[in-house]
C-alpha cells in the first residue's frame, strides 16, 4: 500500500480514530472493532503499553485495515514503527526529520502543527496531510475556517476536543478529514468488549461527516 493510496483512503472515509489502550490487547479489540464498523483506519498511538507489538499484529492479521503510528517523538520510533508495517505516522508536534524519513520510505506522514508558520514547514518538508491539534482549545472549526483561504490547496486533518458535537462544524470549516479519539473509542467500551457500542458511534460520526459533505456540495451548485 503506497502512501497514495491510504491519502486518498483517509480523505474518502474522513475519520482518522486514534487508538488509546492500557494494553496492547485492548488496542487490537479497539482497531478491530472501528474496522468492522466501517472505519477500516486504526491510529496506533506510541503511549500504549506495546504498541510496536500492536502495529505488527495488526498490519500482519488483518489487511483490510490501514495501520499508523500515533504520537511519534522521534527519529528512531519512527523507524521500528516503519519495520513493524505501519501504512501512516502522525506526530503531536512538528519533527522535519520524521516527515522527510516518511516520504523517502514511501510512508504517508501526518505532522501535527499549530501555527501557520508550522503548516508550511510541514507542506514544504513533503507531509501528504497536515494534522491541526490541538484544534478544539484553540478555537475549533472557526481557526479551521482561518486556515483555509491561505491555505486552500493543503488538506487538513482536524484532531483534539472533536466530538458528536463539532464533527460536521469542522467539516463544513473545511477539514478533510477528523482526527477521533475517545469520542469514538471510550475507555469504557473497551473495558467491557462492547463492539457494539463503538460501531454505533462510528455509524455516527461517519453519517455526519457524509451530511456535511454534503452540505458543502450543495452550497458549490448554488454558488456556481
Amino acid at each position: 500500500m503506497t502512501k497514495q493510496d491510504v491519502k486518498v483512503r483517509i480523505e474518502e472515509i474522513g475519520i482518522v480514530p486514534a487508538i488509546r489502550a492500557n494494553s496492547a490487547a485492548d488496542a487490537v479489540f479497539a482497531a478491530q472493532a472501528v474496522c468492522n464498523a466501517g472505519i477500516p483506519i486504526a491510529e496506533v498511538t506510541m503511549t500504549i503499553p506495546g504498541a510496536i507489538d500492536v502495529i505488527s499484529e495488526l498490519a500482519k492479521n488483518n489487511t483490510s485495515l490501514i495501520v499508523g503510528a500515533g504520537s511519534v517523538v522521534d527519529l528512531d520510533m519512527a523507524k521500528r514503527c516503519v519495520n513493524a508495517g505501519a501504512h501512516f505516522l502522525t506526530t503531536t508536534g512538528l519533527d522535519l526529520e520524521i516527515v522527510r524519513f516518511a516520504g523517502e520510505q514511501n510512508i504517508g506522514v501526518f505532522p501535527g502543527v499549530l501555527t501557520p508558520t508550522e503548516v508550511m514547514a510541514a507542506w514544504k518538508a513533503g507531509a501528504d496531510l497536515i494534522k491541526i491539534f490541538p484544534c478544539a482549545q484553540v478555537g475549533g472549526p472557526s481557526y479551521i475556517r482561518a486556515l483555509r483561504p491561505p491555505f486552500p490547496y493543503i488538506p487538513l486533518i482536524a484532531s483534539g476536543g472533536v466530538n458528536q458535537q463539532t464533527a460536521a462544524d469542522f467539516i463544513l470549516a473545511g477539514a478533510i478529514a477528523l482526527g477521533i479519539g475517545g469520542a469514538l473509542i471510550p475507555r469504557e467500551a473497551i473495558d467491557r468488549r462492547q463492539d457494539h457500542w463503538i460501531a454505533e458511534l462510528a455509524r455516527r460520526f461517519l453519517s455526519m461527516v457524509k451530511g456535511a459533505r454534503g452540505h458543502l456540495q450543495e452550497r458549490k451548485v448554488v454558488n456556481g
